[in-house]
């Protein structure tokens, strides 16, 4: 019934079949997707969907989310730092940080601080000072010997900074 001519065209015919449908799917990938053309449209429709997020992006004072901010909620962020910071007047890994709010920078007494830091010693821990080094560590103190990796949200910052504040006395 099945002879070896007949089974030589009958997966002739599939492999053909399939070489067809990778073909049709190549050339409509190709007509339907640019690849490494530029994604610009023909047209755009004014909506004035960006002026909202825009006016919702602006950003809100440090100073002002510092005058809200939650010390309550900067006890919870404060669990991250104890792991190399303490608010008991000795030091961890890193320098301790009760009174650091309004302190000057790098006077920790027995404290080896990197290069950077020391270079700072002299300018003050303003609550300002402190969410810009939190925010980004290695920018803000190039040599820096804190291995964090910074924290982007302004609120949480401001927080934190309030319950350091409030841990001060």
């Amino acid at each position: 019934m099945y002879d070896t001519m007949t089974l030589t065209k009958t997966v002739g015919a599939l492999c053909g079949s399939l070489l067809v449908f990778l073909l049709f799917g190549w050339a409509a990938e190709s007509i339907y997707h640019s690849h490494g053309h530029s994604e610009e449209q023909a047209y755009v429709i004014d909506t004035g969907e960006e002026e909202a997020t825009e006016v919702a992006e602006a950003e809100v004072p440090f100073a002002d989310l510092y005058a809200a901010a939650d010390a309550g909620a900067g006890e919870r962020l404060w669990r991250q730092c104890s792991a190399c910071h303490k608010l008991d007047g000795t030091d961890g890994t890193g320098p301790h940080l009760n009174g650091v709010v309004g302190r000057e920078k790098a006077v920790v007494a027995g404290y080896n601080y990197s290069e950077g830091m020391a270079a700072q010693a002299g300018d003050v821990w303003s609550p300002e000072n402190l969410s810009a080094f939190l925010e980004n560590p290695r920018e803000y103190t190039p040599g820096t010997k804190m291995t964090y990796n910074g924290m982007r949200d302004a609120e949480d910052r401001a927080n934190l900074i309030a319950y350091l504040a409030a841990t001060e006395g």
